[in-house]
């Protein structure tokens, strides 16, 4: 959807606009979570119904996923269960690889969520990179992305959330 100026005044009138630090609706995070990426898996129907079915029936709930694909074609699947879990996940998604003609699956056992949510996000330009680039400048390490068209999600290590948290709150502005 195309950015919509008269729409955008009439909630965040000019001034406002214009202030150093964007308004969003909050701050969202998740912590004791474990990042799994499964690498260099065919593109093909079905593939992401294995792993997330598989996950399931284990009673594993998987709260982040995002799924992208690389230069030799192949798709990479990265998701976030609760870091009790992700044991038995590792297992699964490891068990499942031969029969999915798929690569290896790389975990990261601590890492987090940060969240910023707010209203129109899809018609505000530059609110994804404004939170890139603070985490950036705090040193916090991006290992996965996701956004709709009202929160954009980075996973995180673990060990970096306080300062992730802090450089989201000196960035934006919350209600």
């Amino acid at each position: 959807m195309c950015y919509n100026r008269a729409r955008w005044e009439k909630f965040y009138p000019r001034e406002e606009a214009q202030m150093d630090k964007i308004r969003i609706g909050g701050i969202m995070q998740n912590a004791h979570l474990a990042l799994l990426n499964v690498a260099a898996v065919p593109d093909r129907p079905g593939i992401a119904a294995a792993i997330l079915n598989g996950l399931g029936d284990r009673g594993i709930n998987v709260q982040f996923i995002v799924q992208c694909i690389d230069q030799d074609q192949r798709d990479q699947i990265a998701l976030c269960v609760d870091r009790d879990d992700s044991g038995v996940a590792l297992e699964i998604a490891q068990k499942i690889l031969p029969d999915l003609d798929a690569g290896k699956v790389i975990s990261h056992p601590e890492a987090a969520i940060v969240s910023i949510f707010g209203p129109d996000f899809r018609e505000r330009p530059g609110i994804a990179g404004k939170m890139f680039q603070a985490l950036a400048e705090r040193n916090v390490n991006i290992l996965a992305i996701s956004t709709s068209i009202s929160t954009v999600s980075c996973v995180i290590d673990s060990d970096d959330l306080e300062k992730g948290l802090i450089a989201l709150r000196e960035t934006f502005e919350l209600p």
